[in-house]
């Protein structure tokens, strides 16, 4: 049986901590910025963890 391939999507979007969590982007900060305010803005620079149900999905697609 040939080898599972790693899913190109989840490798761009997601990054393993050294605990072996996932780090991930937040959405909603890509365009219609005017009606935004500046703190939600601010707020959604920062990356954050995916949540432990996620985490699990995209370990398999990552092949973690």
């Amino acid at each position: 049986m040939p080898k599972m391939k790693t899913s190109s999507a989840a490798k761009k979007r997601f990054r393993v901590t050294g605990t072996g969590k996932l780090k991930r982007h937040k959405a909603y900060r890509s365009h219609i910025l005017s009606s935004k305010t500046q703190k939600r803005k601010r707020h959604l620079r920062k990356a954050t963890l995916a949540s432990p149900q996620e985490q699990n999905k995209m370990k398999m697609l990552l092949q973690i």
